[in-house]
């Protein structure tokens, strides 16, 4: 499970950490976070992600 940056604002999506505020469990993949899901950041889509190298 790797790291996804939002191209908009920088925010840094971790697996391990999730993001609890936004109903996302630690340990949860990129790929398995519902398609609603936005930047806690910014607001955009998960479309806006791209996984860090």
């Amino acid at each position: 499970m790797g790291k996804w940056v939002c191209t908009v604002c920088g925010y840094v999506y971790d697996p391990e950490v999730g993001d609890p505020d936004g109903g996302i469990a630690p340990n949860t993949a990129f790929e398995d976070i519902p398609e609603s899901w936005v930047c806690p950041e910014c607001g955009v889509g998960k479309d806006m992600f791209e996984k860090e190298d």
